[in-house]
C-alpha cells in the first residue's frame, strides 16, 4: 500500500534549535481494502458512484458513463467506460478515480478501458441524473 507524507515546519525557537527547518514523517495507511470480500457487480457499481465528472455535479454511474463491469476470480475487475467527449480533458483523472474505487470496494487488481462505441448521449443518463440537471 502507499505512503501518506506529512510535512512539519518546525518553529524557528531557541529552545527548539535542534529541530528548525522542515522535516518529512511518513505514515503507512491504516485502511486497507477488504480482500475477503466477494466482489459483485452491486458492490461495484455502488462503489463507483462516489465518482464525479468534476466538470458535471453527478456521478458516472449515473451519468451513464458505466458500460460493462467484468469480475474474475481473485477480484480482478476489468471495467469499460466513456467520457461524455471524445475531447474529455479530465478522462484520465476520472479513469484513475474509479480505479482507486473499484479497488478500495476490495479488487486486487482493475483495468479500466475507456471505449467511444456506442457514442455517449444524454439519454444514457439515468432519470435522477436528468432530474438534477434539468433536462
Amino acid at each position: 500500500m502507499g505512503m501518506k507524507k506529512i510535512i512539519s515546519i518546525q518553529p524557528d525557537s531557541p529552545a527548539q534549535s535542534s529541530d528548525k527547518g522542515v522535516s518529512f514523517k511518513k505514515f503507512d495507511k491504516s485502511e486497507k481494502p477488504a480482500s475477503n470480500v466477494e466482489l459483485t457487480e452491486d458492490i461495484v457499481y455502488s462503489a463507483l458512484k462516489n465518482v464525479y465528472d468534476p466538470e458535471i455535479p453527478v456521478s458516472i454511474v449515473d451519468l451513464g458513463l458505466i458500460y460493462d463491469v467484468a469480475i474474475s476470480s481473485g477480484n480482478n475487475v476489468n471495467l469499460k467506460m466513456t467520457l461524455t467527449t471524445p475531447g474529455c480533458g479530465m478522462g484520465a483523472m476520472i479513469a484513475g478515480q474509479a480505479e482507486d474505487a473499484i479497488k478500495g470496494a476490495g479488487a486486487n487488481n482493475v483495468l479500466v478501458e475507456i471505449v467511444w462505441d456506442p457514442p455517449w448521449n444524454p439519454d444514457m443518463m439515468s432519470d435522477e441524473a436528468k432530474e438534477k440537471l434539468g433536462i
